[in-house]
């Protein structure tokens, strides 16, 4: 390889780099109104775009907060289904009428389901069953009013895992005879106890005396809240049965990580429909609800966003693209003269085509970078708040200028095109 050669192209590329930027900021001074509303376009496009790309970073971030309380792969089993529900499938669907009046007629989920799944499933890792009642829960004078309770059982830990701060779990004994013990949200916690350590203090939920064995790591707001720990009481279902006089109970499972989707659902509905004796016509009187559903909807919605936003955004850039290309186009015809001297010199096509294409690149760029400017002076006077953080990243800055980038080349690639074909001897005569 001849290092020298490719040296001395470094070194022109260099220079045609550096008199491509000093032409720039001469067209910037020599009509600074022109530039301003050339380049506004571009600045409000790019602000537009990264502010919006921003936003929806922070609400899919709060989002996914809320549905980390429960894996993707875990299904609900429940007399409700999420959505209404296809008439011939029975799989659930965005659209239709909510049934409720017939969902509401479904026989609850009981014990003997859950036992019959958990006996005869082979893609089921974990089950549990969970019913969830609001009561009073009260500490010496300090009381929390519709405070949640969930009643779980053992596993339960292992399909929507959370941290202890203090105390511990539930043991497998404790669950299955329904000692009355439970595990209490931060936020319970420090309602009924103050900065005192709550392992240990007798709480009653209701009437009932309970044993505080452990209190739950903070959880935070989200959008989302499938699970709100931080208000919650957790405790075994076999004493919550002592609280509610209820069969109803909805079953979560968790398969083994290698089992298919599809598969898990389709051998959960025959196993309750075997354990319902329900013929082949007879429709499902129980819903199998994945959470990939909610996911996907929730997906689709932040999609519909970030369109949106480019069709706002894309206005403001599609004008700030038609004033960079009206720069460029007086550039190359203010440099003709320059331009022709350079090309009877030795210049070739591709080095007057870069020299023009670089220039608006760089002009857009600059639109691009007020523009993220922009949004990085504005994110920090943003309010804060647990429920939604708002931060720009390095990936949106990052795409912002990509697409600032993009804008230059599209806006000055006709311009560049038509600087590189003049003819050396017209372009030199030209005035």
């Amino acid at each position: 390889m001849d290092y020298g050669k490719f040296v001395r192209r470094g070194i022109i590329v260099a220079k045609m780099m550096k008199e491509s930027v000093s032409f720039a900021f001469q067209q910037l001074r020599g009509d600074k109104l022109r530039t301003f509303l050339s380049l506004f376009g571009v600045t409000i496009g790019i602000f537009s775009i990264v502010a919006i790309f921003t936003a929806i970073d922070a609400l899919q971030e709060s989002t996914r907060r809320g549905f980390d309380t429960l894996g993707s792969d875990v299904v609900m089993v429940s007399k409700y289904p999420f959505a209404p529900e296809d008439e011939q499938t029975g799989e659930l669907s965005a659209s239709g009428e909510y049934k409720w009046w017939e969902y509401m007629r479904r026989p609850p989920l009981t014990e003997d389901d859950f036992n019959f799944l958990k006996e005869h499933s082979q893609h089921a890792e974990y089950l549990s069953m969970m019913m969830q009642f609001m009561r009073s829960v009260r500490y010496g004078r300090n009381s929390v009013s519709g405070c949640y309770i969930a009643a779980v059982m053992y596993d339960w830990n292992n399909i929507s895992p959370f941290g202890i701060e203090e105390g511990r779990y539930f043991t497998n004994e404790e669950c299955d005879r329904g000692l009355p013990v439970a595990i209490v949200g931060y936020d319970v916690a420090r309602e009924l106890f103050g900065e005192l350590p709550p392992v240990g203090k007798i709480i009653k939920v209701g009437d009932l005396p309970v044993r505080v064995i452990g209190m739950i790591e903070k959880q935070g707001s989200s959008i989302v809240n499938l699970l709100m720990y931080d208000n919650m009481v957790l405790m075994p279902v076999n004493y919550a049965k002592r609280l509610i006089n209820t069969r109803e109970a909805d079953i979560f499972i968790k398969p083994y990580g290698n089992v298919d989707s599809e598969d898990f659902t389709g051998e959960l509905t025959m196993l309750l429909r075997n354990a319902r004796r329900l013929s082949p016509g007879e429709k499902n009187d129980f819903s199998v609800n994945k959470m990939t559903f909610i996911t996907s909807i929730v997906d689709n919605v932040f999609s519909s966003l970030s369109a949106a936003g480019w069709i706002i955004a894309g206005f403001s850039l599609l004008i700030g693209g038609f004033g960079i290309a009206n720069i460029m186009f007086v550039s190359v015809k203010e440099r003709t003269h320059i331009t022709g001297i350079q090309k009877a010199l030795g210049a070739k096509r591709y080095f007057i085509l870069l020299q023009f294409l670089s220039e608006a690149i760089f002009l857009s760029l600059l639109g691009g970078a007020a523009g993220i400017l922009l949004v990085c002076l504005i994110v920090p006077f943003v309010p804060k708040s647990e429920l939604l953080t708002i931060g720009i990243s390095f990936y949106n800055i990052l795409s912002g200028l990509l697409i600032a980038t993009a804008i230059g080349i599209i806006s000055g690639i006709v311009p560049a095109m038509q600087g590189a074909s003049l003819n050396p001897v017209e372009a030199i005569n030209s005035k």
